[in-house]
């Protein structure tokens, strides 16, 4: 019998499927089939910084709220407050909605604790600094296992340079692993000015995985309503390449575990990845579009698969088609874009 387990972020898991995470790993009972169909870890839904702006935003005009009628009493009509005033009472405010969001996911890790014995990877989803130390030492408190850091920043607001984006990512990662002492994460994307060099550099903050890639929010544009609406929410079983890539490309020149993400559907792609020199892999869309049983048919999928090959364990066969292993590492770059033209043609 083939050995399917793996290490990742000094994690010992049976396998390398990791859930990543979405709406689905928001349930107790989801987790518990998930556990039940073989996934080794599971990454639970994320706390969104977008959320608590939301919330703080709802509580500002919520007059039904206890603690918004007491802060009312005391310091009187806010909305009609002077900027400072304002300020006061939506700092208030935002403490508030803060606590609240907070102590409803710390109160869902405990839980998830108790329903399963898989790991559970808590996430937080930010584009900004922001002060997510103070959630990640309560995470922890709660009994996480881990902590993925899903950090999105679009390139889009043109009065900052590339250095300024890019900077976030190295003061959230300092910032949180001051004050936690579990494995902690960071799940990127690729709008970086020099991807390769900065996924380098972050490997060395101490991090001890990088996720690669996140799937980011694309608008769509509705044509008969001339409105805004989300674009492609899931993957494509052909997305894993982007991925894939890079996780060949860097393999073997991290200080950090790698974790493939986005586009992974099946075995095939799983042993791609792992091939490519991953420590694990995130699988979701896959499981919405074909129930938890997938989890279950992809680890049988890789353990016959490593039969065929008789491989034993998947360190035998970790990144042996990364591009420090093969023959030609142009395979992974634009160099062998026209040898592989040539033969479509």
């Amino acid at each position: 019998m083939a050995n399917l387990s793996t290490k990742y972020m000094g994690l010992n898991l049976k396998n390398p499927i990791v859930i990543g995470s979405s709406g689905l790993t928001n349930n107790l009972a989801n987790l518990i089939e998930m556990e039940k169909n073989g996934a080794a870890a599971v990454v639970i839904k994320s706390i969104f910084e977008e959320q608590i702006s939301l919330e703080t935003e709802k509580l500002m005009k919520d007059k039904d709220n206890e603690k918004i009628k007491d802060f009312s009493a005391s310091f009187g009509n806010y909305e009609n407050a002077s900027d400072s005033e304002y300020y006061e009472a939506y700092s208030y405010i935002l403490n508030h909605a803060k606590d609240q969001t907070l102590n409803d996911y710390l109160k869902f890790i405990a839980d998830a604790k108790k329903a399963v014995n898989i790991p559970i990877i808590s996430s937080i989803n930010c584009v900004s600094a922001y002060n997510w130390h103070y959630f990640a030492r309560k995470i922890e408190e709660a009994g996480a296992d881990a902590l993925e850091i899903n950090l999105y920043i679009l390139p889009s607001n043109l009065a900052r340079s590339a250095e300024e984006n890019e900077q976030v990512y190295f003061d959230v990662v300092e910032a949180i692993k001051k004050v936690v002492s579990i494995p902690v994460s960071l799940k990127l994307g690729f709008y970086f000015s020099s991807l390769g060099q900065s996924i380098i550099k972050l490997s060395k903050t101490g991090v001890d995985g990088l996720v690669l890639f996140n799937r980011p929010y694309t608008p769509d544009i509705d044509i008969d309503k001339f409105e805004f609406n989300a674009g492609n929410i899931t993957s494509h079983n052909y997305d894993y390449a982007q991925s894939m890539r890079w996780v060949g490309i860097l393999s073997g020149r991290l200080d950090c575990d790698i974790a493939a993400a986005t586009g992974i559907h099946d075995e095939t792609a799983v042993i791609k990845q792992l091939l490519a020199g991953a420590n694990v892999v995130q699988i979701t869309s896959t499981l919405y579009e074909n129930g938890y049983e997938q989890i279950k048919k992809i680890v049988d999928g890789l353990e016959n698969w490593m039969k065929s090959k008789n491989f034993n364990s998947i360190d035998e066969f970790r990144g042996k088609m990364s591009q420090k292993n093969i023959e030609n590492p142009a395979a992974y770059e634009r160099v062998q874009f026209m040898k592989l033209y040539s033969k479509i043609e």
